[in-house]
This record gives C-alpha cells, sequence and structure tokens, in this order.
C-alpha cells in the first residue's frame, strides 16, 4: 500500500502545476511609448516617440478573453503628460467606473511640444498631432491592447486645449470617435493677434521665449500651430503678419480664424449630428465661459444636438473629480461594451 502511494504521489509531483494568471485587482497605470510617423520632418523637432499613459480596469490580465471599449483622454496645455495624470488620476476613475460595473481601457497620449502644446492640430512647424492621435495611437492601442476596435466603443475627451482638440479631431475625422466629452474647451473663437503683438514677438529673442509665461507661450504656440512660416528667417518658423510698414497682414488672421471651431462649425454639421453622444461642461467661475457659451450658442443656432453642464468650479479645480463622476459615466452610457 505503501508503494502505491509514493508512486502516485511521484505522478502528481511529476505533473506541471496549473495556476491562473495573478489577479489585477485594482486599475493600473502604465507609462509607455509609442511612435508617431504623423509628427516626421516637423520644424521644432518635436519627437515621433510619444510617451502615452494606458490604464487597464481591475481583471485585465486574467480575463484574456475580454475585449474593453477605451476613452481616449487629451491634456490640456502647459504641463507634460506626467504631470496631467499626476493631476487627474485617471486610474482612480477607472478604478469607480470598474467598481459601477463599467470597465474601460484609458489612454492619454502626450501632446507636449517644443513650445509646450500642438493643439492636436496640424502643420509643418509643429507637426502632425491630429493624425498622431486619430490614426498612430488609436492603431497603436488596438494592436497592443484587447480592445473593441470599432468607433462605437470609442470615446474621445480633454480638458482645456484637449477639449479643443476633441472638438477639432471630432469634425475633421469622423468615424474614428462614435461620442466626445469636452471639458472647459480653450481656442473656440477666433484668435487675433495685433500689429502690436507681432512686433512683441518679432523682437523676442530665444530666451524670452523659452522663459516667457503661461499666456506669452501660448500666443506663440498658436501661431506656430496655426500660421506657420516653414521658410522663415526666425527661430520660430511662425508667421507673424508683421509687415515692413509696420502694419499686419490680415492674412494672418484669417488662419487663426480658419482653425476655430465657432468658425467650422457649419462645415462640419453632418460630422457632429452623426455622433453616438456629444457632451460638455465648464465651471461658472472658468475664464473660458464667454466662448464656450458663444460655441453653445452656434451649436444651438444649427441644431446640434449635445448635452452641456455649467457646475461650481474655476479652470481645473474639480477636473480630477468630474472625469471619475461624469466623464466616464458619460460614456459607460454610450460607448458599446460588446463584439458586434
Amino acid at each position: 500500500m505503501k508503494s502505491v502511494i509514493a508512486a502516485a504521489t511521484a505522478l502528481l509531483l511529476a505533473v506541471p502545476a496549473i495556476t491562473p494568471a495573478a489577479a489585477q485587482e485594482s486599475a493600473r497605470v502604465a507609462e509607455l511609448t509609442f511612435e508617431a510617423p504623423s509628427l516626421a520632418g516637423n520644424i521644432e523637432g518635436n519627437s515621433t516617440e510619444r510617451t502615452v499613459f494606458v490604464v487597464t480596469p481591475p481583471g485585465y490580465d486574467e480575463n484574456t478573453g475580454k475585449r474593453y471599449p477605451v476613452v481616449y483622454f487629451l491634456h490640456g496645455y502647459w504641463m507634460p503628460a506626467a504631470a496631467q495624470q499626476e493631476g487627474f488620476r485617471l486610474d482612480e476613475a477607472v478604478q469607480a467606473a470598474s467598481e459601477a460595473g463599467h470597465d474601460f481601457i484609458m489612454v492619454m497620449p502626450d501632446g507636449f511640444s517644443l513650445r509646450r502644446g500642438g493643439f492636436y492640430s496640424s502643420g509643418p512647424t509643429v507637426g502632425d498631432y491630429e493624425s498622431m492621435v486619430a490614426d498612430d495611437l488609436v492603431n497603436w492601442v488596438d494592436t497592443n491592447y484587447r480592445t473593441l476596435a470599432d468607433p462605437a466603443s470609442r470615446g474621445l475627451a480633454g480638458h482645456s486645449m484637449g477639449g479643443y482638440g476633441t472638438a477639432r479631431i471630432a469634425m475633421q475625422r469622423p468615424g474614428i470617435f462614435s461620442s466626445i466629452y469636452m471639458m472647459s474647451a480653450c481656442c473656440l473663437e477666433p484668435m487675433t493677434i495685433t500689429a502690436e503683438d507681432a512686433a512683441r514677438i518679432e523682437g523676442m529673442t530665444e530666451d524670452e521665449v523659452a522663459n516667457a509665461d503661461f499666456a506669452g507661450l501660448a500666443q506663440i504656440s498658436t501661431l506656430a500651430t496655426w500660421s506657420p512660416d516653414p521658410t522663415g528667417e526666425g527661430f520660430l518658423k511662425v508667421d507673424t503678419g508683421l509687415q515692413e510698414d509696420g502694419t499686419l497682414d490680415p492674412m494672418v488672421n484669417y488662419r487663426l480664424a480658419a482653425n476655430s471651431p465657432i468658425v467650422l462649425l457649419p462645415q462640419f454639421l453632418p460630422e457632429l449630428n452623426g455622433l453616438e453622444a456629444f457632451a460638455m461642461d465648464i465651471g461658472d467661475e472658468d475664464f473660458l465661459l464667454e466662448p464656450n457659451r458663444l460655441w453653445r450658442e452656434q451649436l444651438d443656432h444649427f441644431g446640434v444636438d449635445y448635452d452641456f453642464e455649467l457646475y461650481e468650479g474655476d479652470h481645473g479645480n474639480r477636473i480630477r473629480e468630474r472625469i471619475r463622476t461624469k466623464v466616464l459615466p458619460f460614456f459607460a452610457e454610450h460607448l458599446e461594451t460588446e463584439t458586434k
């Protein structure tokens, strides 16, 4: 009898143990890099190797047969992606959504540039940040993660510069994201520059530009994005519109206006009306309150359907909370969670 027991024990020891994948018990943030060919050749030298924060929900590792909807989030101007994640804590939002029964992958790419923001737009000086998001990033995520790789399961949201990028990409690149959420969006109304602004920028040194404050550098960054001058002699490679007689070439303001969602809106009504869902919000003490009001006024004028909330807050003090309590619940309601 002892010999039988010994033989059986030896047989069991010889069989490899089968253990389940380690459980991923909470939302996990991975800071990775992806290649963005769309940015190749830009004059500022903004890298094609981009940082990206990817948050996977609890259970992602062990549930290998499950695929997930994806919410892409575009950060704002000035701070790099790592600092934005520190402030937004996208993992907290994904964790809360999972606890409410809604699992998402959440993705935030690096929208930084030499001048602290490419405005998710396209141009020779800054590069094609629009395609970086709509093409390079989406393809990379679908290739490397178990996504529901269909527009019905993709949402796009963003704050400030990212709110602008959300509207822009929804209009310019339809059929990639089915639902959008704009938070405290910037740059909605036509931006303008004066001859005095142009003269000041033309006279700035590289050190002065590098040490410019938020407002001063944002004006330069938007010029680099929307009024580029790739053949110009200046180091900024922007067209300020300043003429030899000190007056301003109106073309520069035409170019800036051509990138305003308020101006572009009538051209892209089918794209906006074709969305599954469209929401936006802003705080009642936000410095961008008036342009957001004008944007909504035009949306109403042209009959675009959207949801809006005015909440108590300023430009940034409640964004982390609202990503968790408003943005992901919105996408939970509108994104497809099963393969068609």
